[in-house]
């Protein structure tokens, strides 16, 4: 008998806000801006892309797009996906 993988998707496991917060405290953290509009995509899933392309006024596909790995986000999408998703971009000085 074959054994069977389910692909892992991490949307499933951002059940909280603190979950939420330290997803994508992780993925600023990296630096890299195409991992951070994945991430931020992920977090759109997990919520509900379709409540958050109500919220934006942006399509779904637009979101999908813009927020998948090749996709390439403008600061205004990112900033309205946050804003949606009730988070704000803070910055801070390094310890």
């Amino acid at each position: 008998m074959a054994e069977r993988f389910t692909e892992f998707d991490p949307a499933d496991y951002l059940t909280s806000d603190s979950a939420i917060a330290a997803f994508l405290d992780a993925a600023f953290e990296t630096g890299d801006s195409a991992y951070v509009a994945k991430a931020l995509g992920v977090v759109a899933r997990a919520k509900g892309m379709g409540q958050i392309a109500d919220k934006t006024g942006l399509s779904r596909e637009q979101l999908y797009r813009s927020l998948s790995e090749d996709g390439n986000p403008t600061l205004k999408t990112m900033l309205a996906v946050m804003q949606a998703l009730g988070l704000e971009l803070s910055a801070k000085i390094p310890a």
